[in-house]
């Protein structure tokens, strides 16, 4: 999970095409710091820890408890406009949306169960808490099994033909094919398999990284879902770790220790 805050914070400088659509820049600035995607992330990490073995309907509850408590307590932290009205709404319900921040908040989904067909499901909870269009439920879905496949070992063709199959995306095109003519679009659709394919072509976690904030576009959610699959397949460097834990709050270090420990107990 920390791979995926650390493409949050990497990515976000570069954010609304700021880049130079390079891999070559700093890892590093002034601007790299967590926005909402971590926020979120530790959020639904949070609440799949608390509810554990409980039902869907207990496990959504959290969810949304879980979301509301961690926007309140970083209300500035770059939420969209439908999903800022979610936060504070008293009668909190899902609105349909197709965005990328289904995606981009999945990623303890993807580490904290045992099958990819749990794994999936419980990245659907996630999902439809507020993003319960096909498409936002679908990124979800795929970024989370992403994951699950990289951390158990399967290879890269394994998980291009499996998100494929299951999900519809198209995985075929390169990199370079993608960097030209890609811009900024909030959606699952135009982010999920550019993050994926950056997963794929990346040969360490920061090469990984690096690709994905090379596509430019939503830098900050696509390198997060990139990074959070990147973790799986190749850990995440030590000095990546304590930059990452430097630039957090003691709060969001609290639920990344405890998730570390979750871990390790299933390990």
């Amino acid at each position: 999970m920390i791979g995926a805050i650390l493409g949050d914070m990497i990515g976000a400088p570069y954010e609304f095409d700021r880049g130079r659509k390079t891999k070559d820049f700093p890892l590093f600035s002034r601007g790299s710091v967590f926005t909402d995607d971590s926020v979120m992330t530790i959020a639904v990490a949070e609440a799949l820890m608390d509810t554990m073995g409980q039902t869907d309907d207990q496990i959504k509850s959290a969810l949304v408890a879980s979301m509301q408590k961690w926007g309140a307590r970083y209300p500035n932290a770059g939420y969209g406009g439908m999903f800022f009205r979610w936060l504070h709404s008293e009668h909190p319900e899902p609105y349909g949306s197709y965005g990328n921040g289904s995606a981009m908040r999945v990623s303890s989904a993807g580490w904290l169960f045992d099958t990819l067909e749990e794994t999936r499901h419980m990245a659907r909870l996630t999902a439809e808490v507020t993003h319960n269009h096909p498409e936002g439920i679908k990124g979800a879905e795929a970024a989370a099994s992403a994951l699950w496949m990289a951390r158990n070992g399967r290879g890269r063709d394994e998980i291009r033909d499996y998100i494929t199959r299951e999900f519809g995306y198209d995985l075929s095109r390169t990199c370079d094919e993608i960097r030209p003519g890609y811009r900024h679009v909030e959606s699952c659709q135009h982010t999920v398999p550019e993050a994926i394919t950056a997963f794929l072509e990346g040969n360490d976690f920061e090469d990984v990284v690096r690709t994905a904030v090379s596509l430019g576009g939503d830098c900050d959610t696509l390198t997060c879902i990139a990074a959070g699959i990147g973790e799986g397949m190749y850990g995440v460097p030590e000095f990546l770790r304590q930059e990452c834990r430097a630039r957090l709050p003691e709060d969001m270090k609290a639920v990344l220790d405890r998730f570390d420990g979750v871990k390790k107990g299933k390990a």
